[in-house]
């Protein structure tokens, strides 16, 4: 059993560590990794641990200087693991495939600053400042995948943002109601006030046909999101980029299932079971359909 420097307690080999913390999330991305080729699989494994690890640091501290400082704890255990002195388990699984799929440690540290947003601010003003944010811990992470999936062709980096914006906006219209439980509302403040839409109605989580309305238009834009990603995806990596594109067809998929059940997102957490992620993953690997 070992102690690392941020408090955990791990009795596990890295490799084991992060399938433990992929597998136990329950997250549709899990699904995209099982048709992967081992090494492939390891590494998205152990990115997506990480990406799992700091985002957990903000959604389970209750104290906003706690979270600050685990997350600085992980700046540094980022710099001190491309120093070949990784303490985490997640960085000792990851490290040793960073070099073979390209990843940088400024692209890990972006992830964590976009985290840190979340610490900070709890609005966003305009799509602008939004689509800041989601570069972040969303554009960075679909970069990030993209080079392991594996692309020759620089132009995929495009989609993987644009997939990756298509991916955090599904997310933002699902955790509305979760997301106001924390205080925070990520829809931009000029998109409320456009359909009339006050902050304290969403924190409050009174639906309302003008909440209707707003939910309806972040689905469409989000469809013409993911519409733009498709159409930036070059030929020739398609087939590599596979895992993204189930990924793409299971959060679509439950962004149609949350447009045809009215949006309860202020109230129910909208989901699809295992089965038909699983079901969703396999027709795009098998028969290309997403």
């Amino acid at each position: 059993m070992q102690l690392c420097s941020n408090g955990t307690i791990w009795d596990m080999t890295p490799q084991s560590y992060v399938q433990n913390k992929a597998a136990s999330s329950g997250s549709s991305f899990y699904y995209a990794f099982l048709f992967l080729p081992p090494q492939k699989r390891s590494a998205i494994t152990a990115f997506y641990a990480f990406c799992r690890e700091v985002d957990d640091v903000v959604d389970e501290a209750l104290e906003s200087g706690v979270a600050q400082a685990k997350l600085a704890w992980w700046k540094q255990e980022v710099i001190n693991a491309f120093d070949g002195q990784a303490q985490h388990p997640v960085m000792q699984a990851l490290m040793p495939l960073t070099g073979s799929f390209q990843i940088k440690a400024q692209q890990l540290n972006s992830i964590i600053e976009g985290c840190e947003m979340d610490l900070t601010q709890t609005r966003y003003l305009d799509a602008p400042a939004l689509r800041t944010y989601c570069h972040l811990v969303a554009g960075v992470v679909g970069e990030v995948s993209a080079q392991i999936f594996g692309q020759t062709n620089p132009l995929t980096t495009q989609y993987a943002h644009a997939l990756g914006q298509a991916l955090q906006m599904t997310n933002i219209i699902r955790d509305v109601g979760e997301d106001a439980l924390r205080g925070r509302i990520y829809i931009p403040i000029d998109t409320l006030q456009k359909f009339d839409v006050k902050a304290h109605e969403i924190l409050n989580r009174i639906d309302s046909p003008r909440f209707q309305n707003l939910m309806h238009n972040l689905a469409q834009q989000t469809h013409l999101l993911y519409e733009e990603a498709f159409g930036l995806l070059p030929k020739e990596d398609s087939r590599a980029q596979k895992p993204g594109l189930m990924m793409a067809s299971i959060y679509r998929t439950l962004l149609k299932e949350i447009e045809a059940a009215k949006f309860p997102v202020l109230h129910q957490r909208v989901a699809l079971t295992p089965i038909r992620k699983l079901w969703l993953a396999w027709k795009v690997q098998a028969l290309g359909q997403y």
